[in-house]
């Protein structure tokens, strides 16, 4: 498996913020988010391939029970499905972070699921080059119910602007999903932007009954990698 990095971090997002967990980041995308906060997996791979014993080996070298397998989309990885059953088989919780747009029968605790909503699509970014691909593979409703009716799941949606809302009630009604496993975060790099857009989303999550996600690892330690 092509491998960005492997760190020991907090969980940052979700419903499991602030669980101590490792995060194997996975490399290389099928969308190409115009926000995107690790671009180093997608607008400009990185990483090495590393066998997945080694792998294994440096996720249970660290003091935790939680895995994150993320990216970059690791649901694209060849050997995702193998490597998460060996997580399991280690008796480690998984989580795997996925854009929902395609599906593998991966073994896991948790499917943390983030549609890309239009406020991703990169139409300056690159001159554009890459905006159409992404518009017509970020949104796959029928992934996103197959992955939600096999796992445990949350789905998480940045949030840019209060108009995305319209975009969110519309893809919960077409996939069915439960209003109680959705988290809204505020997009943003910077602890300061996030507690601006914090504001008005919080109001908006009290009114629709939304979980507000924090971004814990951006006010722990910044837009950094490894962290």
């Amino acid at each position: 498996m092509k491998i960005a990095e492997i760190f020991y971090s907090i969980q940052g997002e979700g419903m499991l913020a602030g669980v101590p967990s490792v995060f194997v980041r996975t490399s290389g995308c099928n969308l190409r988010c115009t926000w995107c906060d690790t671009p180093y997996t997608s607008w400009a791979p990185e990483g090495r391939d590393m066998p997945l014993d080694a792998i294994l080996a440096e996720a249970r070298g660290h003091e935790s029970t939680h895995v994150v397998v993320t990216g970059g989309e690791p649901m694209i990885v060849e050997d995702v499905v193998p490597f998460t059953q060996a997580l399991k088989n280690a008796g480690l919780h998984v989580t795997i972070e996925t854009a929902g747009t395609v599906h593998q029968p991966v073994a896991c605790d948790l499917m943390s699921i983030s549609p890309k909503l239009a406020n991703s699509t990169p139409h300056d970014r690159e001159g554009g080059r890459w905006a159409a691909q992404h518009d017509r593979l970020r949104y796959q409703p029928e992934v996103l119910k197959k992955l939600i009716a096999d796992y445990a799941y949350q789905l998480k949606f940045v949030v840019a602007a209060p108009e995305d809302l319209e975009e969110i009630g519309n893809i919960l009604k077409e996939t069915g999903a439960d209003r109680s496993r959705v988290v809204l975060m505020p997009e943003g790099t910077d602890s300061e932007t996030l507690r601006d857009r914090s504001r008005w989303l919080a109001e908006i999550c009290k009114r629709e009954r939304f979980r507000l996600g924090p971004r814990l690892h951006i006010d722990l330690y910044g837009n950094e990698r490894g962290v």
